[in-house]
């Protein structure tokens, strides 16, 4: 679709939305992610300007599809009114004659460029701040009602090794340090009495941030009810740090502060080994992904350079598995 056609294909909405005349500015496609098309629209009501965000099912190449847009919308709309930092679902498209399945949102300010938010001087002031607001944010959204996204999937760490394993398999590759991590998780899956609303990809490139610190949580896509220590476990992967590998936490902060903050913040102690299990995990399922990339383009299915050079990065979650696994075992003889 083009501006033109979204922008008349949203104005029955909008007209609903906002009593009174509305006409239209700038529109343009944000992003053509492989499950989504995101899209700004400016929107002029009563002479008032009002910044949207709609996101569209874009079909999916991936081998996660995540929730869908409908459930996706309801679920950043339950976190939000349970007051986690996010942008206000406006109105949710299903089976649009022209959009399809989708949302409309109201913009919220912010950077979501890793490399700005961690080196531009900027953001100095909300890099020491970026992980107390990480874990205020987390416990909004651990703490939303599970009654309110009773309809997402349950995905645990049985299940998730499981769909993960079975792809890594289907690519034919023997990769030793991708074996022995998959037998450890499973063998040393924690318990989770209390399942819980799991953002699902929750790092740097999914946060918006302002010079005053994080301003709204975004792609809420993999969304789903789990152990809220994956949320956790995500953003420590190294990956996400970028260029900042001694920073635990995203790039920009330290496991302890943002353990306890946590902690203070929801009344309940974090079990430091249990976030160092999905630690691993999120290393695990990076790589995996990083497979996924490579095999679409040496398939054949999607020609990309990108997806190659991607693909290139397996073999920094393997040495990313063995620092854990190696610490882990140099606790495990200490005890």
């Amino acid at each position: 679709m083009n501006s033109h056609q979204i922008q008349r294909a949203l104005h029955p909405a909008c007209a609903a939305l906002f009593s009174g005349e509305i006409h239209f500015g700038e529109c343009h496609k944000l992003t053509g992610g492989a499950s989504a098309a995101t899209w700004f629209v400016a929107l002029y009501h009563n002479d008032r300007a009002r910044n949207l965000i709609l996101r569209l099912d874009a079909g999916s190449d991936q081998f996660i599809t995540g929730v869908g847009k409908t459930a996706e919308a309801k679920a950043q709309r339950a976190a939000g009114e349970n007051g986690a930092p996010v942008a206000t679902v406006l109105h949710i498209f299903e089976k649009h004659p022209q959009l399809g399945n989708g949302y409309l949102m109201e913009a919220l300010e912010g950077e979501s460029l890793a490399p700005r938010i961690l080196k531009s001087e900027d953001y100095a002031a909300a890099r020491d701040r970026l992980s107390a607001h990480c874990a205020q944010a987390l416990v909004r959204i651990h703490q939303t009602p599970l009654s309110r996204v009773n309809f997402l999937p349950l995905q645990d760490a049985a299940t998730q090794l499981e769909e993960l394993q079975k792809l890594h398999l289907s690519f034919g590759e023997a990769l030793p340090v991708f074996s022995l991590a998959f037998h450890w998780l499973q063998r040393h899956i924690p318990a989770c009495p209390a399942p819980a609303l799991v953002h699902g990809d929750f790092r740097l490139g999914n946060l918006l941030v302002t010079k005053a610190g994080l301003n709204g949580v975004l792609d809420w896509e993999l969304c789903h009810l789990g152990d809220p220590m994956e949320d956790i476990g995500w953003l420590c992967c190294r990956a996400w740090r970028f260029s900042r590998p001694h920073k635990p936490v995203g790039g920009f902060g330290e496991r302890n502060d943002l353990f306890q903050c946590y902690a203070t913040l929801s009344g309940q102690e974090i079990d430091a080994n249990r976030v160092r299990y999905w630690e691993l995990f999120a290393n695990l399922k990076w790589g995996v992904i990083c497979q996924y990339q490579a095999y679409a383009h040496l398939r054949g299915q999607v020609r990309s350079v990108e997806r190659a050079a991607i693909g290139r990065r397996v073999a920094e979650t393997e040495y990313d598995m063995m620092q854990i696994l190696h610490a882990i075992a140099e606790q495990t003889e200490c005890h």
